[in-house]
């Protein structure tokens, strides 16, 4: 009986302590769902919806001070890593809706922090290759795209950016499309005119990257990765390379975007992602957008997407017509270059056979960048 006693006490005290806890996290009252949210000194509108029924409803950031602002009411608190800030909504004058901010490193933290590679790294990966200019398909493409009236008759730059703000302009980017069975240039630019709709930023990619084959330009499209192995989001660009700049440059046909240094210099996906974790002055095109409808920044497009998304590279090894497209019998290898803290390091080859398709896919690995940003020949 005493123990029975003692437990029962010992139970009140700790509920009592809990509740006492529960009524030192501060209060901020609201009439409406809807919190606006200021990072810093960037105010988000309709940021956070206030849900009661969580348990707890966990914010994360990176910034060093966050401001909850209610219909009614606000609150403040100075970030710092390692710790988190608890604090209660009450909805309508009952609902309590208990409420964390929580930091989380930024994704241009984590990139500048993924910069080490190993340039000793010989583990052995094919040689990228490029389709000539003189097969049938990619002379096709030429022909029956209008591609030289199209690329004009001025320097080779121009030529690049002319077909650049083209594929941009024809096909509209549409990130939750499904992609057509036939991917090559022909049937993707037909596809979205006769069902009138868009493609993701990969079968932009693609288009983009067949047309620069058929004129001739070395070209690769690029997968460009977050840390994470599964993901929700990745994003699609091209390099192409200039023989009058003797260096790879970075082409992205969803923003018609490209990037250069402070002095206006055009810079390669390497040299984006080593200023980036340098902390080097970039530079985006004025005229960077989505879809002509949204004007991109460098902030949001470089600091924020591309930073995400520049942890991992990789690239089909043999840049070619129809790539993508999937045949019975059909090989089709990728390379990736990673960092020396990625997550899944090996095995440095693999091969897997879909067994719907019937293609074979096979992967290698390195941490190399010499090997992967590699001129050709």
């Amino acid at each position: 009986m005493k123990q029975a006693i003692y437990f029962t006490l010992l139970f009140l005290i700790l509920t009592g302590q809990t509740a006492f806890a529960q009524k030192k996290l501060p209060i901020i009252k609201a009439n409406s769902t809807i919190v606006d949210i200021k990072e810093d000194n960037k105010t988000q509108k309709s940021a956070w919806r206030i849900v009661p029924e969580e348990k707890l409803d966990v914010y994360t950031t990176s910034a060093k001070k966050v401001t909850f602002y209610t219909d009614i009411d606000s609150i403040s608190f100075k970030i710092k890593p390692k710790k988190q800030y608890d604090f209660i909504i009450l909805l309508n004058g009952k609902d309590s809706a208990r409420t964390q901010i929580k930091y989380e490193p930024s994704r241009l933290e984590i990139i500048k922090n993924a910069g080490k590679y190993e340039y000793s790294d010989n583990r052995f990966i094919p040689k990228f290759t490029y389709q000539s200019a003189d097969n049938p398909n990619l002379q096709r493409i030429r022909q029956d795209l209008k591609l030289d009236s199209i690329a004009g008759k001025g320097s080779e730059l121009t030529q690049i950016f002319n077909l650049l703000h083209w594929v941009h302009n024809i096909v509209k980017h549409d990130g939750g499309s499904e992609n057509p069975t036939l991917k090559n240039a022909i049937d993707l630019i037909n596809v979205c005119k006769v069902e009138n709709r868009g493609v993701n930023c990969r079968m932009l990619a693609t288009i983009l990257n067949e047309c620069y084959l058929s004129m001739g330009m070395k070209s690769r499209y690029i997968t460009c990765m977050p840390k994470e192995t599964e993901f929700d989001d990745c994003h699609v660009i091209n390099m192409v390379y200039s023989k009058e700049l003797e260096k790879w440059i970075w082409i992205d046909p969803t923003f018609d975007a490209y990037v250069m240094d402070e002095k206006g210099n055009l810079l390669g996906i390497k040299e984006v992602r080593e200023r980036l974790v340098n902390g080097q002055p970039l530079v985006l095109n004025a005229d960077a957008n989505w879809n002509r409808e949204n004007l991109q920044t460098k902030e949001d497009y470089l600091e924020k997407y591309m930073s995400k998304n520049l942890y991992r590279i990789e690239a089909p090894l043999i840049s070619e017509y129809d790539t993508e497209t999937q045949k019975n019998g059909k090989e089709i290898t990728y390379v990736e270059l990673l960092p020396l803290d990625g997550i899944v390091q090996n095995p440095q080859k693999s091969e897997e056979i879909n067994t719907k398709t019937g293609v074979k896919f096979i992967h290698y690995k390195t941490n190399n960048p010499n090997l992967f940003w590699t001129k050709p020949e």
